[in-house]
């Protein structure tokens, strides 16, 4: 038997990023490393995206953002460009947990790992680029990733630890 799926074309944008998101990271360098010039217990440069913020309410992310291209209780997803675009997720309080920003190679502000953690990151071998570090006194994380290639795609990512 054969089922077929309908999903939306945001839907299956978020769907396809993730998957290149998760294809692109080794399991054996997605480890915590501490930047240089400071400790991982130190605010992290990267706590907001166009002024949202862990904690902030799904209504008060809509305003700030406007209407989302898809949104649900638990996560709403904003396309601001063909070279931007943002996923906002929801607890169970309707509060923002998690903020993963998506840029493509020409994005107007395309951030670089020394905006997001105040140094360089050396490349892997094949040109693509992976860090997270973990900020305790922040109460969060903060990842990210750009794949390798003519047309990288630059993911951010800052999320609440539990």
């Amino acid at each position: 038997m054969i089922r077929v799926l309908r999903i939306s074309t945001s839907t299956a944008l978020v769907l396809l990023t993730a998957l290149l998101f998760q294809a692109s990271i080794p399991f054996s360098v997605a480890q915590t490393q501490k930047p240089r010039g400071g400790s991982a217990d130190d605010t992290p440069l990267f706590h907001e995206y166009r002024t949202v913020q862990i904690g902030m309410t799904a209504e008060e992310v809509r305003k700030k953002l406007n209407n989302p291209s898809d949104k649900s209780d638990e996560q709403d997803f904003f396309i601001f460009s063909d070279n931007e675009s943002a996923q906002v997720f929801y607890d169970k309080s309707k509060k923002v947990f998690a903020i993963s920003v998506n840029f493509l190679n020409g994005a107007r502000d395309l951030p670089t790992a020394k905006l997001i953690f105040g140094a360089d990151i050396p490349p892997k071998p094949d040109g693509s680029i992976y860090k997270m570090v973990r900020y305790p006194k922040a109460g969060c994380w903060v990842s990210f990733s750009r794949t390798a290639g003519d047309s990288p795609l630059t993911t951010v990512t800052v999320q609440k630890i539990d």
